[in-house]
């Protein structure tokens, strides 16, 4: 049965998008297809073939070797950090300050020209491959590397040039994706080789999804780059830059932590105030798990599991994904209760490697309206729910695709 419910699971998260599409006469299957399939392959090789196994386990360890260097500077700086919460380091230590070595690194990368490289060949090679118009590919690229609201900050003549229509596409592939700079804040809490598998699996399901919900012909002559940063394009000097993105990053942290206080502090106030109709079990998770539910258990869990799955899943759509990597964390590094299960790891971790959650509808939609025409931003903002939705889809799609190739589902 759960063989059957794995299988199936893809075919109905698609045919969820096909319901909402907007244009289902103008829907291109066969990109479709060879998308889906190519994400397939991929989740097969990273979760099931020795060499992918040993890719991503490779790049995951890069990452915590990075975020090991990084703590040298914190014991230089903040040494009592290191000791606190009965002797072991706690979220901000952990997850968070290293942010201040790899933000500016990749931005050093991005600096002397290397990423801005790699992202242009990889972006031109996805577009070939999945008849995908060319800035779309490529876009679908480059915020993996710069992040949501940084990538539409950097391709504003692009936005400018672009229908609103193609605009949204972008907004709706925004809801999918990770920043490389915070990949090594999340293989500290859940597994690398996971969060890593996640990443590639996000990007195609992004164009999937938005391809279903949002079909949009181009003309040839619309199919081109027009360019991915404004102004003279005049670098600054080196140490003023770097200087930048140090200040940058440590922005980034008091963010994250800041929201991080503020949405568990207000799930627990809720919580006290739902306690006060005197019914035990409704609590914020257990309405949350009602509603994901169902889609938990097409990812392949019986009831007791797909239930638990369900209120990380909710919880993580409406705080973010830090709130339930944080609370997860020791359970599944640990491969404890739940997560003795292989598949649940998987599955968990894969849906909680994106930014898609409320806050980050507020994020999208407030980098539009600083960088596009009225109409445009009014065209985006009555389609919010959209967004939303195809932020869903796509970590459900990349649940599916990881658990689809694993074989770690118990019988019952």
């Amino acid at each position: 049965m759960f063989v059957i419910m794995k299988i199936l699971s893809i075919p109905i998260f698609i045919g969820i998008a096909y319901l909402f599409s907007n244009d289902k006469k103008n829907i291109q299957w066969r990109s479709v297809v060879t998308v889906l399939a190519i994400e397939l392959i991929l989740a097969w090789f990273f979760t099931q073939f020795k060499m992918g196994q040993i890719a991503v386990q490779g790049a995951a360890d890069g990452f915590n070797w990075l975020v090991s260097v990084a703590a040298e500077g914190t014991a230089f700086a903040l040494p009592d950090w290191l000791t606190a919460n009965n002797g072991g380091p706690n979220f901000v230590t952990s997850a968070l300050l290293p942010i201040l070595l790899v933000v500016p690194l990749f931005d050093i990368l991005t600096y002397i020209g290397f990423l801005p490289w790699l992202i242009k060949w990889i972006g031109k090679g996805l577009a070939l491959i999945t008849g995908q118009p060319k800035f779309e590919a490529f876009f679908s690229i480059e915020m993996m590397f710069l992040g949501n609201t940084e990538v539409l900050a950097v391709s504003k003549t692009q936005l400018d040039q672009m229908s609103a229509r193609r605009n949204f596409t972008l907004a709706m592939m925004s809801m999918s994706c990770v920043t490389s700079a915070i990949i090594g804040s999340y293989t500290q809490m859940v597994p690398g080789k996971y969060v890593l598998t996640a990443i590639p699996l996000n990007i195609l399901g992004a164009i999937i999804i938005s391809a279903i919900l949002n079909p949009t012909k181009v003309a040839p002559e619309d199919d081109v780059i027009v360019g991915v940063a404004g102004g003279d394009n005049k670098k600054a000097p080196f140490f003023s830059f770097l200087g930048d993105s140090i200040l940058g990053a440590g922005k980034l942290i008091l963010i994250i932590t800041a929201t991080v206080i503020a949405f568990v502090s207000l799930a627990a106030m809720i919580d006290q105030l739902l306690s006060l109709t005197g019914l035990r079990w409704l609590t914020l998770e257990n309405m949350f798990g009602v509603v994901m539910f169902p889609f938990a258990w097409l990812l392949g869990f019986n009831a007791h599991e797909a239930f638990q799955i369900a209120q990380f899943m909710g919880t993580k759509l409406v705080t973010n994904e830090f709130v339930v990597m944080g609370e997860v964390s020791k359970n599944i590094m640990a491969q404890k209760g739940l997560f003795a299960n292989e598949h649940a790891r998987i599955v968990l971790t894969v849906f909680l490697t994106s930014f898609a959650n409320f806050g980050t509808l507020g994020m999208i939609i407030g980098a539009f309206k600083g960088l596009v025409s009225q109409e445009k931003n009014d065209y985006l903002s009555a389609r919010v729910p959209y967004m939303l939705l195809a932020g869903i889809l796509v970590s459900l799609v990349s649940a599916a695709a990881s658990c689809f190739s694993n074989s770690g589902i118990r019988p019952y």
